[in-house]
């Protein structure tokens, strides 16, 4: 399974990425919005791990594209800020998931493993 794991923050995208390679994913990264919609053009995914608060084109935005291909991949949106507007805005726009930080690492993995299941 393929996972696009998106976020600016270093600190939240290195320890992410080994923890889903060693749980047995295959992860690209990309730090901004234009990366993400870059990778995804290039490449299907399975998942995109998706941080709303991103430089240039954010997190709502990446969504929005994202969902607009002939074959979506799931989203799981990941954001600090957490307001009920942000969740009920990204599940409009298509997210299967939403988690806000900080969040459990286990939980983190068990949305990813929920999300692919079906898959």
């Amino acid at each position: 399974m393929r996972i696009l794991l998106v976020d600016d923050e270093e600190s939240i995208l290195v320890p992410l990425e080994f923890l889903l390679r060693k749980a047995g994913y295959e992860v690209a990264l990309a730090k901004t919005g234009e990366e993400a919609l870059g990778a995804a053009e290039a490449s299907p995914f399975d998942l995109v791990v998706l941080d709303l608060m991103l430089p240039g084109v954010d997190g709502f935005a990446v969504l929005e594209r994202l969902k607009a291909h002939s074959h979506p991949p799931k989203v799981l949106v990941l954001t600090a800020r957490g307001r009920e507007a942000d969740r009920a805005k990204a599940e409009a726009l298509g997210a299967e998931g939403f988690l806000g930080k900080p969040f459990a690492v286990e939980d983190l993995l068990a949305r990813v493993r929920a999300l692919l299941e079906g898959t």
